[in-house]
């Protein structure tokens, strides 16, 4: 089903929205990599639903555990289990939309594909079944931390609707900053039109769409594979495999396309006694492989399909109909979306590293 990522660093996730529970499951991470349930459930915390009124209220603690691969807060080497229990499910709001299809969501192709459908929540194609993806993303992140310590990842709201936040050089944004808002945008001054927007948009029965910004910084030259696995390839499939997520652009992404070569090339220099770029529109990336300049992204989200307004549709009975959303969703998926974005920056960015540690130490015995 699609269902797992990576190469050597392989992530799975399973389980529905309204199911018992959700969770990953992670194969091929290193042995004595220091990791504790603390470190997965932080990470967890900055997704959960109800941590303020411009997100879902469901209620869910998302208390992670951790089932196996880890003794005495190291990893073993082993595959790594984590679960998340279900808890404030409400499938009676979904009796209605049973045989209904709703608007822009994935229920009529899960039933063009599989002749079923998990109708309450959406099943699989709900954003419930990013939690997996966080808490592998948490590991991830330890394995980075532990074997490429500079390395950081960062994500934040640079746009809701129309509000665009002010851009900051990469190497500038604060995490504090970030987490300071209920947005999760770098720009205090924003944050507070962006927040009013999400408000007036779902008083409205409406919902909003925008673009987080992910920034790498500290990561290592000579990460990603030429030809099909080139890093942004690969980043661009981890990003687009995230519910909502429309678009993906590294460095000057479209802009280039109104360049000239002068104006784009990335000049090299040295600096500090390495080998840099001058300029980054490449966006920390070239020919497929790092560079060590900040990687630069950004995604597209669109708005929430789930409207509290009449929308025209059709059951599964080829009939037309009008349906109104019930249920509670995210008037705008943004805020919750940056851990997922981070995580998923985390788990490509620590398969390519371990597949450049195996390339290397080959090239190393010969």
């Amino acid at each position: 089903m699609g269902s797992m990522f990576g190469e050597v660093f392989r992530i799975g996730t399973w389980g529905e929205s309204h199911g018992t529970g959700v969770g990953a499951v992670i194969d091929g991470c290193p042995a004595r990599i220091p990791l504790s349930q603390e470190d997965i459930q932080r990470e967890l915390d900055r997704r959960r639903p109800g941590q303020s009124d411009i997100v879902t209220p469901r209620r869910e603690e998302d208390k992670a555990e951790i089932l196996s691969g880890v003794l005495g807060g190291l990893t073993l080497g082993t595959p790594i289990a984590v679960s998340v229990r279900n808890k404030d499910y409400r499938s009676e709001a979904y009796d209605g939309m049973r045989h209904v299809y709703r608007p822009s969501h994935a229920d009529f192709c899960y039933d063009a594909k599989y002749g079923i459908r998990a109708w309450a929540g959406g099943g699989r194609a709900s954003a419930r079944e990013t939690v997996g993806r966080v808490a592998a993303g948490a590991v991830a992140r330890a394995v980075m931390k532990a074997l490429s310590p500079a390395t950081d990842v960062l994500a934040y709201v640079s746009r809701v609707h129309r509000i665009e936040a002010e851009a900051d050089p990469a190497e500038a944004v604060s995490r504090e900053t970030v987490e300071s808002s209920a947005v999760r945008t770098n720009d205090p001054a924003a944050a507070e039109k962006m927040l009013a927007a999400i408000r007036e948009a779902r008083a409205a029965g409406d919902s909003l769409g925008g673009i987080i910004t992910c920034v790498v910084r500290g990561c290592p030259a000579g990460l990603g594979d030429p030809v099909f696995d080139k890093l942004e390839a690969t980043l661009a499939h981890a990003m687009m495999s995230i519910p909502a997520c429309r678009g993906f652009e590294v460095g000057s992404g479209f802009a280039a396309a109104g360049m000239r070569g002068s104006e784009h090339n990335d000049a090299y220099c040295i600096r500090g006694g390495r080998v840099h770029t001058v300029t980054n529109r490449s966006g920390g990336i070239q020919g497929g492989i790092s560079n060590g300049e900040p990687i630069v992204l950004r995604l597209a989200f669109k708005p929430t399909a789930t409207l509290m307004i009449e929308q025209r549709t059709v059951n599964d009975r080829g009939e037309e109909t009008l349906l109104k959303g019930t249920g509670r969703h995210d008037p705008c998926v943004l805020p919750r979306a940056v851990p997922v974005v981070e995580a998923m920056a985390w788990i490509t960015l620590c398969d390519h590293f371990l597949r450049q540690k195996t390339v290397r130490c080959a090239a190393d015995t010969h």
